[in-house]
């Protein structure tokens, strides 16, 4: 009886099992069938919505799941966006654009080249409005260049400067009995600091203190420009939080009008010369995107410049939109200079920095592909560390004003539990053939013979680091080591000492590229296409709810921001090999 029961119990298992997957094939047939085909109809008179609550990466990605055989691309990434915005620009049937009650993780320098487009958008003549109920320090920066700028009477302004705040755990450690044992070159080099002090150093304190008030110095300029107030002006209100109520921003001059939604719609609508009682046309940009790259798919062209994203800390393997590894990088780099339709590459970085390995087999398949077609670098908000040993060998590099760049550093460092495995009776007893078979032990103090041997293995990434800068920016060891020692600098900054060639966006580096290689019509091609699993093809269509990760059930269970704090012990954990990695995680308040 147990038998034909485990029997009966498997068919049934096999027949639920089947009838599962042939819905969920449906399910992602459908949604595959639908993102493919599906057809967005601008109508004439409409107004443009800057939702950009899902737009997170410069680039969206493309995709081949290798499994099955099915390739896919997502028009979220900012680069379509600010190529909505241009086409837009001269469409007939876009009237204005309204940024209403947008909400997005953006950085500050993708905001600067958002600002950007809309200032070009502007200069067609039609409008740019916006409208919030609260307006963020950044969201504001943004919103700044719209032509009106509308508040709701009980909503709030926040616009108060800039500030960063770090987390010190060396009496964490010495409290838990875990010690994180480090080995750095570079006195600017803060990756690791909080492990060491418990209070900030005086060059991390400096460093700081510096590319704050560069990047504020920018944001404020902008705004200045943009709403005809002063620098000095806009730093006197940010000093005394003036304004802080709708009044006090109604009274600076940091917005236009103090009103309910509502009247917002209305104003659009005597925009558009249409009656109070009627519905005006809206169509959102992540709509609009898609109908601007079914258009361009259609166009061909024999002339094309790739644009590579790498956008993300810097791990190895495959990499993702979220994570830069070599396998896509180097990938597409190779398919880009195999191509003879592709005569110049742009790689757009956006990267902390992160696995020293990795960052170097990236640098040399550039110096591959620099022999056969020019390299340009394009810097998001951040490249810096490994972001930067990836830029450093391109042929020019341009980056925003306050893009954080630089910190020319390396570290090394390993979880030592030996002190709570004292604590608990734990001890650890070895075996070995050679002196150095055990190079280091998380259950035994770091000896003086391996501290040794890690070091020299920091000291001879950083010099090859500083090497490559060296040579990529045809400077001397020395002039880059006076840049170096893991010091962040912004894009306004590394102008002047040497680490970049010109301030500027994506859109800039890709003309700088055409103009190189002197063409008249061009296609711009992105890459990379990551190869993903049958797993990654269930999460995308079904979505991530109905595959939920362990640490996507931890972080419902405990929060995110207690989430955040365990990743963040759990990254330094991970850690393996040399890392040239950006000093420190920046959250810009």
């Amino acid at each position: 009886m147990r038998f034909l029961r485990n029997v009966l119990a498997t068919i049934v298992g096999l027949f639920v099992f089947t009838i599962l997957a042939f819905f969920m094939l449906l399910s992602i047939g459908a949604a595959i069938g639908s993102s493919g085909s599906e057809k967005v109809v601008v109508k004439s008179n409409s107004v443009l919505e800057l939702d950009l609550s899902k737009v997170t990466y410069d680039y969206g990605g493309k995709f081949n799941f290798k499994d099955i055989s099915i390739s896919d691309e997502d028009t979220d990434g900012l680069s379509n966006v600010l190529k909505a915005i241009e086409v837009a620009k001269s469409d007939d049937k876009i009237k204005g654009i309204s940024i209403l009650k947008n909400n997005s993780s953006l950085g500050i320098s993708q905001r600067s080249e958002l600002r950007e487009a809309l200032e070009r958008f502007k200069e067609s003549g039609k409008f740019v409005l916006s409208y919030a109920d609260m307006y963020s320090q950044t969201e504001y920066y943004l919103s700044s260049v719209a032509d009106s700028i509308y508040l709701n009477p009980v909503g709030d302004l926040d616009f108060r400067g800039l500030a960063t705040e770090i987390l010190y755990l060396k009496d964490l450690q010495e409290k838990t009995g875990v010690k994180m044992e480090v080995i750095r070159h570079g006195k600017y080099k803060s990756a690791v600091e909080p492990y060491l002090e418990n209070k900030m150093s005086a060059a991390n304190y400096e460093q700081i203190s510096v590319f704050l008030n560069s990047i504020w110095g920018n944001v404020v300029t902008d705004i200045s420009n943009s709403r005809n107030i002063s620098v000095e002006k806009l730093n006197e209100i940010a000093g005394s939080l003036g304004a802080r109520t709708p009044e006090l921003a109604l009274k600076t001059g940091l917005v236009d009008k103090v009103v309910y939604e509502d009247e917002y719609h209305a104003d659009i609508k005597k925009a558009l010369n249409i009656d109070d009682d009627a519905e005006y046309n809206k169509i959102k940009i992540l709509e609009y995107t898609k109908s601007i790259h079914a258009a361009e798919a259609l166009k061909t062209k024999d002339d094309q410049i790739a644009v590579i994203y790498a956008q993300g800390q810097i791990l190895s393997g495959e990499g993702n939109v979220n994570y830069i590894g070599e396998g896509s990088i180097n990938r597409a780099l190779r398919k880009a200079r195999k191509n003879d339709k592709v005569k110049a590459i742009v790689l757009r970085v956006d990267s902390p920095g992160g696995s020293a390995l990795t960052s170097d087999l990236i640098w040399r398949e550039i110096e591959l592909t620099k022999k056969e077609k020019p390299v340009i670098v394009s810097m998001g908000s951040m490249a810096a560390s490994g972001g930067y040993y990836i830029s450093c060998n391109a042929d020019r590099i341009f980056a925003d004003a306050t893009t954080i760049t630089g910190s020319i550093g390396v570290f090394g460092m390993l979880p030592n539990f030996s002190n709570v495995a004292s604590k608990y009776g734990v001890n650890a007893q070895q075996v070995k053939t050679h002196e150095n078979a055990v190079m280091y032990s998380p259950f035994k103090p770091l000896d003086e013979n391996s501290r040794k041997h890690i070091t020299e293995s920091v000291e001879n990434v950083y010099t090859t680091f500083v090497n490559r800068v060296a040579a990529g920016r045809n400077m001397t060891f020395e002039q880059v080591d006076a840049l170096a020692q893991g010091r962040v600098w912004t894009g306004t900054d590394a102008i002047a000492n040497g680490l970049v060639d010109e301030i500027g966006g994506l859109s800039k580096a890709i003309q700088y590229a055409v103009d190189k290689v002197e063409l008249e019509t061009y296609q711009v091609v992105n890459y990379p296409e990551y190869e993903l699993n049958f797993e990654d093809l269930l999460r995308k269509y079904l979505g991530a709810s109905v595959l939920k990760t362990q640490d996507e059930l931890i972080k419902e269970k405990i929060g995110e921001a207690n989430y955040e704090l365990i990743e963040r012990l759990n990254y330094f954990n991970s850690l393996k090999g040399v890392q040239t990695i950006l000093p420190y995680e920046i959250t810009v308040y």
